[in-house]
């Protein structure tokens, strides 16, 4: 699978990423969802270039693990 079809796994949509939030709004995909105690539910969205080092990281786990790697989940813990 290339870059372009696993991107293609996700919905886009304008945001800021967690691990760049000062390049501003860009194109986003959401990643997590998280629920700080005291302030409700909150979006943790990733860029392009993120979320395609997210899915590299899991694929590398998943085989280093001898899991079935499953692109399309990169906020997600393998298992």
């Amino acid at each position: 699978m290339n870059d372009e079809e696993l991107l293609a796994l996700y919905e886009w949509a304008p945001g800021k990423c967690f691990r760049h939030p000062a390049a501003g709004t860009v194109g986003t995909a959401l990643v997590k969802t998280i629920r700080p105690r005291l302030d409700g539910e909150k979006e943790v969205r990733a860029c392009r270039r993120c979320v395609l080092a997210m899915e590299g990281i899991r694929r590398e786990a998943a085989e280093r693990a001898g899991l079935d790697y499953e692109p399309g989940h990169a906020g997600e813990a393998l298992g």
